[in-house]
């Protein structure tokens, strides 16, 4: 049966859904519609607002760029080579791999996104190299698929916002430390249950042996190291100079060494992409070698550059018409103190396929939920995680978030979807059941 509901939604994808850049396209298309039929906005006004909001995510959009080229150029160094081909000895076949990829994913998302995207792209490629007859689509949907807990994690937007002071509902509720969300017991079993038990719904919708497609061998091409000019003139001295390359180097430790000293471990996404830079930059032992690993990991940030400003069209449209808050509110007018969270889940779903964003979704949700969640005497750690993991739980179905890794994957999100829509249906079976019992 789950290999039955697995090719369903394969076939499904690979036959109806459309590039990522042309989902983002239909995407506005249905929220400018929504918004001109319920909000009583005029259709020059949701002009006004997609247009205002073309460019409110410029700076996130270079941050992804950044994201994706400093995790592709870090990969590209010999010492995280070597790493990678260490694990990716491991596996011996696709259903392994996938288990492999989707687990060290989770583990990786914990911790950080960022980190956790390029790591499942970087290991999903290596695997497609080592391991023989691979279905690399599957492997790195499950790479992809480790995402699913992201804001459950300890780089959540959302729970971090509330625990610090000046957030958007701090009147109503304080600061909530991060004990009563991330570090709760029932955010824990939620978000473990998933991480672990993934590995074994890869395992078992892992594709027949003649149902896997054959990998494209020039997706899996290195750029050959270039050799040391045999003349040498005070340029490429200094362009091949380890000692310049170390003192900048050292610079970037420095730095990070007295960041992590006043603030501890509270990795922005800023110095997410300074650790992949600096560490970029150091592995590779000379500026020339840096150079041109960002020349080449740069080909894959096309997607990012053209698409996201899409997003940000969607997301002036669904907040500033109102549409957003409609939705959110609509759910709260049926719930019950019991599930109150769990239509907050639901809500958030729905709301971030239009506003993929934990950001975007907590200016939306929070001022709504959060009140109306006191009024019925629910705890607002429990209210604040279901936006965070309705925000999570349909990027399995939202390409954002996958563009930076299928960037690295050299892949198209038909190639992935499919088999993420599983994750969709058994993260969601995961997340219900906490919220309505734990």
């Amino acid at each position: 049966m789950l290999h039955a509901m697995t090719r369903f939604f394969v076939v499904l994808v690979r036959k109806y859904l459309p590039d990522a850049y042309l989902f983002a396209v239909i995407l506005t298309f249905i929220a400018f519609l929504a918004a001109l039929a319920t909000t009583g906005k005029t259709a020059m006004q949701l002009i006004g607002f997609w247009g205002d909001g073309l460019w409110g995510i410029l700076a996130f959009t270079m941050q992804m760029v950044m994201v994706l080229v400093t995790g592709h150029a870090l990969a590209s160094s010999k010492p995280v080579r070597r790493i990678l081909v260490m694990l990716a000895s491991i596996p011996k076949d696709s259903a392994q791999a996938a288990m492999l990829c989707v687990f060290v994913a989770g583990v990786a998302n914990f911790f950080n996104w960022g980190f956790g995207l390029v790591v499942a792209a970087l290991l999903a490629r290596e695997l497609a190299r080592k391991v023989p007859n691979m279905d690399y689509g599957f492997v790195v949907a499950a790479g992809y698929s480790g995402f699913v807990i992201w804001h459950a994690g300890i780089s959540g937007s959302i729970p971090l916002a509330i625990a610090s002071k000046g957030h958007l509902v701090e009147k109503l509720i304080g600061i909530v430390p991060t004990s009563q969300t991330i570090f709760s017991s029932w955010n824990l079993i939620i978000t473990w249950t998933i991480i672990i038990t993934l590995p074994f719904l890869f395992k078992f919708m892992c594709p027949p042996e003649h149902e896997i497609r054959p990998i494209d061998p020039a997706l899996l091409v290195e750029p050959e190291e270039e050799k040391e000019p045999e003349v040498h003139t005070l340029a490429t001295w200094l362009e091949h100079s380890m000692l310049i390359n170390g003192i900048f180097g050292l610079m970037g430790v420095l730095y990070l060494g007295n960041y992590l000293a006043k603030n501890g471990f509270n990795l922005s996404l800023n110095i997410v992409i300074f650790i992949f830079m600096w560490a970029g930059i150091i592995l590779h032992k000379t500026p020339i070698n840096y150079v041109r690993a960002v020349n080449e990991a740069i080909k894959g940030a096309g997607g990012l550059a053209l698409q996201f400003p899409l997003y940000g069209g969607i997301q002036g449209i669904m907040i500033s018409s109102g549409l957003a808050a409609l939705i959110a509110n609509w759910f709260v007018s049926f719930s019950t103190p019991q599930t109150f969270p769990l239509f907050t889940f639901f809500a958030g779903g729905i709301i971030n396929m239009f506003v993929p964003s934990g950001g975007g979704q907590w200016v939306v949700q929070g001022p709504i939920n959060i009140p109306a969640g006191i009024a019925l005497g629910v705890d607002p750690a429990k209210v604040a995680m279901g936006i965070a993991y309705g925000d999570q739980w349909t990027n399995m179905i939202q390409p954002f978030w996958a563009l930076p890794l299928l960037g690295i994957a050299k892949l198209g999100v038909r190639d992935i979807m499919g088999y993420c829509t599983m994750t969709l249906i058994w993260s969601g079976l995961i997340i219900s059941a906490g919220l309505l019992w734990l």
